[in-house]
């Protein structure tokens, strides 16, 4: 398939569109990379793609795809409460107009990166399935709810959406994040034989490797449409729910000499759920997640140990989402709205080549 995967150059993207391309499909990527400086160990391997914001696309950038995967988005709470109402014009208004726009232009499939966020607040001991209420706690959750509802409207004959819940997720990627709970725990724990616990260690959470989530949107993507259409899933396994003091305990273990330490005052998290998995796995068996939280853990500080990991890079700028933007907004180069503001980001949209140089025609 011809397929445009939004957010490319970010955590999962940058995996996702190696996974696409090993098994033979033409990937194009769309992304406003303000994260290009994340880079951890080897580069991301250069795709054709658009710079632009995905609030700015147009029905030209579109024409002529079989599958728009969507990624693009402020990833994480604390980014997403940086700027509530930029937060809504980029999860929210401009995911439902992409959607709008790929339906008008023909494009048959529309994959996109739901989050179990949007659980929020369990409430119980229960393990949620797909039919769980919602309790966001938080806009980034807020906006995967509404998105999902606003879009599956839009399915019919000729469109055919597919919603994605991934867990939290983890692992090494090309555009290392540091502010996801597993990276977190083991790169503390590499840099100051800490592993600290920021909450009292009972919260829940769900967790996935990156892989494993480009391998279940790559099932999805070559599934026979009946299966998937306006469905959604989520994404991960059923028993990779983990209290964060059992993570804790398994990188003290993966990390040695690391010892458990609890910040003061941390109490327990109202983010707090486990979900139930069972329903990816029951309609596409050609998907089966690979990676437990240990091998995870145990990547992490392998490639730590082989590319280096200095304390001040990864509590500082490069590997911290909302503190990247934070620098990038301190030095003028991007805008409250989180637009560039360089001359040369400004210029015109066009596709770039493998090399990273703009096209020649």
């Amino acid at each position: 398939m011809k397929v445009l995967v939004t957010g490319h150059n970010g955590y999962i993207g940058s995996v996702l569109t190696r996974v696409l391309q090993k098994a033979g499909h033409e990937v194009t990527g769309l992304d406003t990379y303000l994260f290009d400086e994340c880079t951890f160990g080897p580069r991301p391997a250069d795709i054709p793609a658009l710079k632009i914001d995905v609030r700015d696309v147009e029905p030209e950038h579109l024409a002529g795809f079989d599958a728009v995967i969507h990624l693009a988005a402020l990833c994480n709470d604390p980014l997403g409460n940086l700027n509530s109402a930029c937060t809504e014009d980029i999860n929210y208004r401009a995911s439902v107009r992409l959607a709008r726009l790929a339906k008008q232009l023909g494009v048959p499939r529309y994959l996109f990166a739901s989050s179990c966020s949007l659980y929020g607040v369990a409430g119980s001991e229960q393990v949620l399935d797909e039919n769980a209420p919602f309790h966001p706690i938080t806009a980034y959750g807020e906006t995967k709810v509404r998105v999902e509802q606003e879009v599956s409207k839009f399915a019919d004959a000729d469109f055919s959406p597919t919603f994605l819940r991934n867990a939290t997720a983890y692992g090494i990627s090309p555009r290392l994040r540091g502010d996801v709970v597993v990276n977190n725990l083991v790169a503390v724990a590499y840099t100051t034989g800490e592993v600290m616990v920021q909450s009292d260690g009972t919260p829940w959470r769900p967790l996935v490797h990156i892989e494993d989530i480009s391998n279940a949107f790559l099932a999805i993507l070559q599934s026979p449409r009946a299966l998937v259409h306006n469905q959604a899933f989520n994404v991960g396994s059923t028993r990779e729910n983990y209290q964060v003091r059992e993570l804790a305990q398994i990188v003290s273990e993966v990390v040695p000499g690391s010892k458990v330490t609890y910040a003061p005052g941390g109490g327990p998290d109202a983010r707090c759920y486990r979900v139930n998995c069972d329903k990816i796995a029951a309609t596409l068996p050609e998907f089966r997640p690979h990676w437990t939280v240990r091998e995870g853990m145990e990547e992490l500080f392998a490639a730590f140990k082989k590319y280096g990991l200095e304390r001040e890079d990864f509590l500082g700028n490069r590997y911290q989402r909302i503190k990247t933007i934070q620098k990038l907004q301190r030095e003028g180069r991007v805008d409250v709205q989180l637009r560039w503001t360089t001359a040369e980001s400004q210029s015109t949209p066009e596709i770039l080549q493998a090399t990273g140089n703009p096209a020649v025609s």
